[in-house]
């Protein structure tokens, strides 16, 4: 389906709006999956009741239910900042309960913004398919992972650390008026608040009910090849997350602590995937999504062979070099297990640049927020497959054997490029006629 422009705005200031939203997608997550899970335990909850969160989480996977209510009613805005201000209104009355004990009210509140959540998410992904041109999505989708890591960081480990100077209340506090201001930069700049494209053929706004779902699901069927189109999408990070399901297991039973994962993997690792996905975007606005998306993905499974040479026997505390650095006292030894993590960390942003870039690009922007949602839960089933799956293939095969295995897990997707290159190709092409 051959599009229009969106309304005028320069790329920086796009690429601004989608650093704005994508933070503020990472901020409840990162809130949810690091920082209460910590607190919990902190407050004493078992761990089976710790796993709720991991139920009350499936609103993100599930959010293509409510998905079609998001494109046939309403701006993206209208939807956009009633979630992000019920998320606020749930950070606060989280903070109001803070201590023990936990009761059904704290767990209410979190179901609840789980679900604000995910239509948010479903709002800003929309929002940015419909306010980007096809040849935009590569370097738009680096910002974009960027700028969620450092969301879900700053709303992760970085709550974690004000926690230990101020308390759980001010920091959930802080954290509430972060997502405050967020949510009143969405409500009062316009840049947030264009109108939906106009896009060539039928007009869904006729469309009601079941005709309006049909016809959206009729138009992905509509992309040549479909079939090869989904299981890309289900296994093209299959390699990426099987690997990473083990990354910690692996470093703690190597004897690594807990400051040297958290520090390497954690905070230095969350620059390089940073990094990698401003490098992968950039690269794919450049080379074209096609190109990219190939590329990219080859230097994603290659990464997967440092974790295989740092589970090597004796090359797990091999010195490969040593840092001075400025204000420490000793010398820093760089083992093998360091490189890995800074090697894929930066891989995995370059390939998930392209992916998303590639996902985006097979929406129409009609029915973007059905069809992103469609696509993220074939995503996310696929990885949370493989991240299963991992714990098996590690604890039966060995760690070197379990990473090899990762490494040649990625290799199947490849075999579709020949159907799934030329549908990319062909609406790279038509977002060309289109301009």
């Amino acid at each position: 389906m051959p599009e229009q422009p969106a309304p005028h705005l320069s790329l920086p200031l796009k690429l601004l709006v989608v650093g704005v939203l994508y933070f503020s997608e990472g901020v409840p997550y990162g809130f949810v999956v690091t920082t209460l899970s910590f607190y919990l335990r902190g407050q004493g909850v078992p761990l089976e009741q710790i796993g709720i969160l991991s139920l009350l989480g499936l609103a993100w996977s599930f959010k293509i239910l409510w998905s079609p209510l998001a494109d046939r009613y309403g701006s993206r805005a209208a939807w956009l900042v009633p979630a992000q201000a019920t998320i606020v209104v749930c950070l606060a009355a989280l903070a109001y309960l803070t201590g023990p004990p936990i009761g059904l009210g704290f767990w209410v509140l979190v179901g609840l913004m789980c679900l604000a959540s995910a239509t948010q998410d479903l709002a800003v992904d929309a929002y940015t398919i419909d306010l980007l041109e096809t040849k935009e999505l590569g370097f738009a989708n680096g910002v974009r992972n960027g700028a969620y890591r450092v969301g879900a960081l700053a709303a992760g480990s970085g709550l974690l650390i004000a926690s230990d100077w101020v308390g759980w209340r001010p920091a959930f506090v802080g954290i509430g008026v972060v997502m405050a201001a967020l949510t009143m930069t969405v409500l009062v700049f316009r840049p947030f608040h264009l109108p939906r494209p106009k896009v060539s053929g039928s007009n869904p706004s006729g469309e009601k009910g079941p005709a309006f779902i049909k016809a959206a699901f009729q138009g992905l069927k509509r992309h040549p090849h479909f079939l090869a189109i989904v299981v890309f999408t289900l296994s093209f990070k299959a390699g990426d997350a099987l690997m990473a399901s083990m990354i910690s297991p692996f470093w703690k039973d190597q004897g690594f602590s807990g400051s040297e994962f958290g520090v390497v993997s954690g905070i230095i690792g969350a620059g390089a995937t940073i990094l990698g996905g401003l490098l992968g975007g950039a690269a794919t606005s450049r080379w074209g999504i096609a190109r990219g998306l190939w590329t990219m993905g080859i230097l994603q499974a290659v990464s997967n062979l440092g974790y295989w040479a740092a589970a090597l026997p004796g090359m797990t505390r091999y010195p490969v070099f040593t840092l001075s650095l400025p204000f420490w006292s000793q010398p820093l030894t760089v083992y093998p297990v360091y490189l890995a993590s800074q090697g894929e960390s930066l891989s995995s942003g370059m390939g998930s640049a392209a992916f998303m870039a590639f996902l985006m690009a097979l929406c129409d922007k009609r029915y973007s927020a059905m069809h992103y949602a469609f696509f993220a839960m074939l995503f996310s089933f696929g990885a949370r497959v493989c991240g299963y799956l991992g714990g098996w293939g590690a604890a039966y095969f060995g760690y070197a054997n379990f990473f090899f295995l990762s490494f040649l897990a990625a290799w199947p997707a490849f075999a579709l490029l020949p159907w799934v290159l030329p549908v990319v190709r062909q609406i790279e092409g038509k977002g060309r006629e289109a301009k």
